[in-house]
């Protein structure tokens, strides 16, 4: 069974739960979430409670996760219940609800390092609420790097024929420099192909690298990073065997003669790399977190509070979401399989 966390409740995340468990999508999800809330949103959309829908509800994974017995004559949407504190209104934020949206999260990722979840995949949260409650969090990626312990994750989008993996991610631009170390470097470059090998099933993975600056820095005329930092780094991983190119100048990297053959593109930061895929795959790509002890994916898009409730909200991302952790935990059997 995969764990789905549903977010915030008063954003998207609850409409496209009911809506892909009317379409019979998520026969092997539990949703992490409020069942009022679901059930209320599902109300909200027309969604007919034994009709259209049937709610499963359970206090714990293991009742949530088991197949129920009793014949039912529409799709079946499995909850994990976890109790909102406060009431919730379709695209209206309530401080009083930000720590039910990490304790649901929580779960998810509990049972995802218990091995009982094959995969978590999100939906999304509002960031600015949870800060609001006093409570620091910069996303779910440096969130689930904390919570289980691990020292280098890596974000990497998937969508429109392209991956893209960042070496900084919530970062304002005036710090990406000094982030960009060779130790940040070696790190996530051996995370990216270690995973591109292991959860994606690719032997011999090509990554391509982008420069930080302008014309990968002119040749130090433009910036010392390319050639000081990110070069050495390149160098080093090739030394270890690694299909590797760069520094690239991003502003022709993401050309089709450039790209042909390559598995993923490691970019410098968030805002180099993204707008590429998402203006190729926007509402269809998917956010991967690699280097976590589990399978982690999730949406490309926030809460769209301006959509909540009005039935207008696209379940394509959230759909390849699951469906590229299905492919995941796949491709991580397979692997299994082989080293025995």
């Amino acid at each position: 069974m995969i764990a789905l966390s549903a977010g915030e409740p008063a954003g998207i995340g609850p409409d496209l739960c009911v809506t892909l468990a009317a379409e019979d999508a998520l026969k092997d999800v539990v949703v992490v979430a409020d069942q009022k809330v679901l059930a209320d949103r599902a109300d909200t959309l027309g969604l007919r409670q034994g009709t259209d829908i049937t709610f499963h509800l359970a206090n714990d994974w293991a009742a949530a996760a088991t197949p129920t017995l009793a014949p039912v004559s529409c799709p079946v949407l499995r909850v994990w219940h976890h109790p909102c504190p406060s009431a919730v209104a379709a695209g209206q934020l309530n401080i009083a609800n930000a720590r039910y949206v990490l304790n649901c999260l929580d779960a998810a990722i509990e049972v995802c390092r218990q091995g009982q979840a094959s995969a978590l995949v999100t939906a999304p949260v509002q960031k600015s609420i949870i800060a609001d409650a006093g409570i620091a969090f910069t996303g779910h990626t440096e969130y689930l790097a904390e919570k289980t312990q691990t020292s280098r994750v890596v974000m990497m989008l998937v969508g429109g024929g392209l991956r893209v993996a960042l070496a900084t991610t919530h970062l304002p631009l005036s710090k990406v420099s000094a982030a960009i170390t060779p130790r940040l470097l070696d790190e996530i470059i051996e995370i990216v192909l270690t995973d591109l090998q292991q959860k994606f099933g690719i032997a011999s993975p090509s990554l391509l690298v982008a420069g930080l600056n302008p014309h990968a820095g002119e040749g130090g005329h433009l910036g010392h990073e390319d050639q000081e930092i990110i070069l050495p780094a390149i160098d080093r991983a090739r030394v270890r065997g690694a299909n590797i190119t760069g520094p690239l100048p991003a502003d022709t990297l993401f050309t089709p003669g450039v790209l042909a053959g390559a598995d993923a593109v490691l970019a410098m930061y968030h805002d180099q790399g993204l707008p590429v895929l998402k203006m190729q795959s926007f509402g269809g790509g998917v956010n991967i977190t690699l280097g976590l002890p589990f399978i982690r994916t999730s949406v490309d898009h926030g809460t769209a509070l301006d959509l909540a409730g009005s039935g207008r909200a696209e379940t394509g991302s959230l759909m390849e979401a699951l469906v590229l952790a299905r492919s995941l935990v796949l491709n991580k059997r397979s692997s299994s399989v082989s080293l025995n």
